[in-house]
């Protein structure tokens, strides 16, 4: 590929979407806003899956 360079690491851009999620989550809980931090930890947790699956992808295509 080309141009493969051009586009950026979908694997960083969650990761980076799930550390910001995480410190939402904390800034929530330091709050007290206990039902925000649960909503936010389980958006984070539906991210980490989509790492989790991304890596997955790579492995079995990497062989």
């Amino acid at each position: 590929m080309m141009f493969g360079w051009l586009r950026g690491d979908p694997k960083k851009k969650l990761e980076a979407r799930y550390a910001a999620k995480l410190e939402q989550a904390r800034d929530a809980q330091r709050n007290g806003n206990i039902q925000g931090y649960a909503t936010l930890m389980a958006e984070a947790e539906t991210i980490l899956q989509e790492i989790d699956r991304l890596a997955e992808t790579v492995e079995d295509a990497n062989g």
